[in-house]
This record gives structure tokens, C-alpha cells and sequence, in this order.
């Protein structure tokens, strides 16, 4: 699968949250790197940020954007066909939006997606 072709399976998987869910998404930003850090190679996505139910009002000053990544090599290496590439990119990236929103990877596995 390209990198053009995954980002496009990264699209679709942010076309499956809910409008109203996407609309309360604040100050993120979703990227497709090829590799996963060095320190865990088998990482499918990463959420890095302030989740939204951490921010006060003096997190704004100044603030980044949160980053949610998805990473292709890992991803390809764990699935066997584009269909469970379009699948597993989906599943992974409603788990790092979960973050954004607070949702800690218990919770996650309480609901079935982690």
C-alpha cells in the first residue's frame, strides 16, 4: 500500500467519527509518519497532547497543537490485506481521538477498543 493510498485510509478512519464528536476535537492535528519511535518499532498511533478534559484556562497561551499519528509501516507489517489496513488505521485512530477527549486505554479496553 502507498503512503498515498494509507493516507487515504487515515482520511476514511476520521470520516467514521461522528460530526458532533469531531466538532468538540480542539487544536489537533492528524499526521501519517512511516515509522513508530525507535523505543516501541510496533506502535500503530500515538496520541501526544493536553487531553481536552486536562486544559484550564492558561493552557491556550502559547499552546501547540495535539498530535495524534498514525503510523503506516507498522500498521502493514500487522495486517495482511488492504482491508485490514483500512480497518485496523479506523480502530486506531478512534483510540487517539479517544485520548484527545481523556479516555485512558483502561477505559479503552472496557469498551472494546484497545
Amino acid at each position: 500500500m502507498t503512503r498515498e493510498e494509507f493516507e487515504a485510509a487515515v482520511s476514511e478512519g476520521l470520516d467514521l467519527v461522528p460530526e458532533d464528536l469531531a466538532a468538540r476535537m480542539d487544536n489537533v492535528v492528524v499526521l501519517v509518519e512511516d515509522d513508530a519511535p525507535a523505543e516501541d518499532p510496533e506502535l500503530l498511533g500515538l496520541y501526544e497532547g493536553v487531553p481536552l478534559t486536562e486544559r484550564d484556562h492558561h493552557w491556550a497561551a502559547g499552546s501547540l497543537p495535539d498530535r495524534i499519528t498514525i503510523f503506516r509501516n507498522p500498521t502493514l507489517a500487522f495486517c495482511e490485506t488492504r482491508e485490514e489496513v483500512a480497518e485496523e488505521v479506523a480502530v486506531t485512530v478512534v483510540h487517539e481521538i479517544a485520548h484527545h477527549f481523556g479516555i485512558d486505554d483502561d477505559r479503552l479496553h472496557e469498551l472494546g477498543w484497545a
